[in-house]
């Protein structure tokens, strides 16, 4: 028992103590807030007032004891988990296609949503790949396309399962993530522009074959999501989400209206406490209170890129910067569609908003970054 104490406390002495602190905030903001923001649902559902806050907590309680087996795993030794995820992730993705659609997506089965977890997992393998075939992929004179094979097939499998569940956003998601990750990975710059030309052939054709079989490549739903431009005028054919969210932050404020005093959550925001719950902080909290909260987002996105530019290992520089962008893109489709800059397309806000599946991965990603820190700490004092 002991022993077990002084690994965790050497651990928790080596993690990069300020990211540490902070996620924790946002992530005890976020559950708390829960218990006003998902008031509404809970009332709709006939269950308690903190039904959905003992969930996620729940949810948060788990997370970390898997954080912590993680952390104290050395990154090195990730390869065969990581391919058993990877296998038992595409089963789950395939599952889904035959389940019935909820909210538009056939995104679940056995009660999660495996779309969530690929996002850590496609993070993990593509950079184990770089680690291992790195001098490989460096190496002038060679055919690659048997490694580029492999890096598209790990790369494309998730975003294309994906798009058939009709989730556009987390599809745009893994594949902005596996592209950032491609567009700095250690092959060479011919490679990378004959592989995207490939790409966009092979996207082409794919829409070509998807449009002759099915009559449309984007449902009329989907397609619906583009008109974003003035809401409001258009209350009662899509755009009462964005306008009702317009009207929540405009009510808000700079001091908001109190905490627990949002009416838009009443019927008037669908999913108040998950992908909207950005529209009732400000509405309750104002535009004051979230300031400090696009601060901690930013200070977090850039702790993480301090992580991967200081990587001892290739792995651990690439598994650092696909968190970083999982964390960005995740807060740029939510907030912008929220404000209309971009097409509304329904992901959570991380750290803020409830989901369990989503939860569990945000704090999975954030444990691979503190075991890469951890061992660049280590590395640097044996150096």
């Amino acid at each position: 028992m002991k022993r077990i104490v002084r690994t965790i406390w050497n651990l928790l002495y080596d993690m990069d103590k300020p990211l540490l602190v902070v996620t924790l905030v946002l992530f005890l903001f976020g559950t708390i807030n829960i218990v006003t923001a998902s008031s509404s649902e809970a009332v709709s559902y006939n269950v308690s007032l903190y039904y959905y806050f003992y969930k996620q907590m729940r949810i948060l309680l788990a997370g970390i004891f898997v954080s912590i087996f993680i952390i104290s795993i050395p990154s090195k030794k990730w390869e065969f988990p990581a391919i058993l995820s990877f296998i038992g992730v595409t089963i789950l993705l395939f599952l889904t296609l035959k389940t019935e659609a909820n909210r538009g997506a056939q995104n679940w089965v056995f009660g999660i949503q495996p779309s969530e977890f690929a996002k850590p997992i496609l993070i993990v393998c593509l950079s184990l790949l770089f680690d291992k075939f790195y001098k490989k992929l460096r190496t002038l004179g060679k055919n690659h396309y048997d490694l580029i094979g492999i890096i598209l097939f790990v790369g494309l499998l998730f975003p294309m399962i994906v798009f058939l569940q009709k989730d556009f956003g987390s599809m745009l998601i893994l594949f902005s993530v596996f592209f950032v990750l491609f567009l700095s990975s250690p092959l060479l710059k011919i490679d990378k522009l004959k592989t995207f030309t490939f790409m966009i052939i092979v996207g082409l054709v794919g829409a070509l074959a998807m449009y002759m079989g099915k009559g449309y490549i984007l449902t009329e739903a989907q397609k619906a999501r583009f008109n974003f431009f003035d809401p409001c005028s258009r209350y009662e054919t899509g755009g009462y989400q964005i306008c009702n969210s317009f009207i929540a932050i405009s009510d808000g404020g700079l001091t908001g209206v109190g905490v627990g005093h949002s009416k838009q959550k009443y019927s008037y925001i669908p999913e108040a406490h998950t992908d909207s719950v950005f529209a009732i902080i400000v509405e309750e909290y104002g535009l004051l209170f979230v300031t400090p909260i696009f601060l901690a987002y930013v200070f977090i996105i850039k702790r993480i890129l301090n992580v991967s530019m200081n990587a001892t290992t290739t792995r651990g520089r690439y598994m650092a910067l696909g968190v970083a962008c999982y964390i960005f893109f995740h807060i740029f489709i939510n907030l912008g569609g929220l404000f209309g800059v971009i097409p509304l397309t329904g992901v959570p806000l991380p750290f803020l908003s409830y989901g369990g599946s989503f939860g569990l991965s945000l704090l999975i990603s954030i444990a691979i970054v503190q075991r890469i820190h951890i061992e660049n700490k280590r590395t640097r004092i044996k150096i």
